[in-house]
């Protein structure tokens, strides 16, 4: 009880501190078309740090956020049938919508924190300690995309930690599955 009551009170603290600008940024942010320059940026950098692997690497990449994406429906979805903040009759009406948009009924675990969390564990696994920064941009983004989730009110607090784990482990196991069918060495460092 105690922890499904902090989980509402902090979702309902995020969601109130909501303004225009605050609006369109997060609706924004939230939007997987805004991101397109930042997957662009990654092809490039994949392209020349793993030259003839690049068709591999991007493979891999795509098996994580598919693992991520379908899993967080198939395995957490289907199964525990959470409603989202915005459905519950006991919230919907001390929250904040954006434009009245809600998204699907079921919200455990966030699809947003699955997919966006494997790609950034396959950009850190896969460039180790080089790349820094565009590490550092992919995490940003991923904490950008788990907060707007939040701050919209689609999602709980512990959806996106969930959806957070489940992410960090689709994209752990894409790159050890592909890895070992293929034996192909990725070396980060």
């Amino acid at each position: 009880h105690f922890i499904t009551e902090l989980d509402k009170q902090i979702l309902l603290f995020i969601n109130a501190s909501n303004t225009p600008f605050l609006d369109m940024l997060m609706t924004s942010i939230s939007n997987k078309y805004l991101w397109i320059p930042l997957y662009l940026l990654l092809l490039i950098v994949i392209t020349i740090r793993f030259k003839k692997l690049t068709p591999f690497i991007i493979l891999i990449v795509i098996l994580a956020i598919v693992l991520a994406d379908q899993g967080s429906v198939i395995f957490f979805k289907n199964i525990f049938h959470r409603l989202r903040p915005c459905h519950n009759d006991e919230l919907k009406h001390l929250l904040h919508l954006v434009n009245g948009k809600c998204g699907g009924r079921f919200g455990f675990i966030s699809s947003h924190a699955a997919n966006t969390t494997a790609l950034t564990t396959t950009v850190v696994l896969l460039f180790g300690k080089k790349h820094k920064w565009l590490i550092s941009i992919f995490i940003l983004y991923t904490i950008l995309n788990c907060y707007s989730r939040i701050y919209l009110g689609v999602h709980y607090p512990s959806d996106i930690v969930a959806g957070a784990i489940y992410g960090i482990i689709s994209g752990y196991v894409a790159i050890k599955l592909f890895t070992c069918l293929f034996r192909i060495k990725i070396s980060p460092n």
